[in-house]
């Protein structure tokens, strides 16, 4: 019987490159603000033609690791902001079919725990950000996308205000997902934009008052009540998020 040996793979020179400049920005030899040589240069040093150069910097610039900033031809370690990074991880859920349940049920067991560190953690600042989103979100001439933007921008302060860049980031993703839902609700439900608020309110003040408990409860009503607001807007939850 006869041995079959599997193809061996060739790496494309440029991510071979890309690859030794990402361990050196991970390991800390490159930190962010420093600039990289001109392209000529590293391609001397990596023994490779220049284009191979300028393809590697570009996928690292789409990467959000380098930047070429105003005014200068070099390129400068950077790094990845949260939001561009939860735009690709929400792509990424909505094509693996991700239901509007999905998001719901997630959002319940992150969105509570956070408040609750939220309410231990806080600063002055933390509270003013918080109680200006409630403030935008209440004023009743805005409009649904705005509407829903400064619904969103609560949860994002409530994660700012847990100091812990990890639920930060863990929560952006499932912030986007939520929006589409969020814009049929809020136009379908009377109701919806008063109880938003009521929560925001009461989730304000236990945060303001550093009772986590009551942090965690109110947090935990409201993201049940978006599923009451799901059902009378018939929004079906097993539906996948477009």
């Amino acid at each position: 019987m006869s041995v079959e040996f599997d193809q061996i793979l060739l790496v494309p020179g440029y991510r071979k490159v890309a690859a030794a400049i990402t361990a050196r920005i991970l390991s800390r030899e490159l930190r962010e603000g420093e600039r990289l040589p001109p392209e000529t240069e590293l391609a001397r040093q990596f023994g490779v033609n220049r284009s191979t150069v300028r393809e590697a910097l570009r996928e690292l610039e789409s990467a959000g690791l380098l930047e070429r900033r105003p005014g200068s031809k070099l390129m400068t370690v950077s790094r990845p902001q949260h939001r561009a990074v939860a735009k690709d991880v929400s792509r990424a859920l909505a094509l693996h079919d991700v239901t509007f349940f999905e998001v719901w049920e997630a959002l319940t067991q992150l969105e509570p725990p956070m408040a609750e560190i939220a309410a231990r953690n806080r600063t002055q600042p933390d509270l003013d950000s918080l109680a200006a989103a409630s403030e935008r979100f209440a004023q009743e001439n805005a409009e649904t996308p705005k509407a829903v933007h400064h619904t969103a921008e609560f949860f994002r302060c409530v994660g700012r205000a847990t100091h812990n860049q990890v639920l930060g980031l863990a929560q952006e993703p499932l912030l986007d997902l939520l929006e589409p839902s969020l814009r049929v609700m809020i136009d379908e439900v009377p109701q919806a934009r008063a109880r938003i608020s009521a929560a925001q309110r009461r989730i304000l003040e236990a945060i303001g008052k550093r009772d986590a408990e009551a942090a965690r409860v109110w947090m935990a009503r409201h993201i049940r009540d978006f599923r009451k607001g799901y059902e009378l807007a018939n929004i079906e939850l097993d539906c996948r998020i477009a």
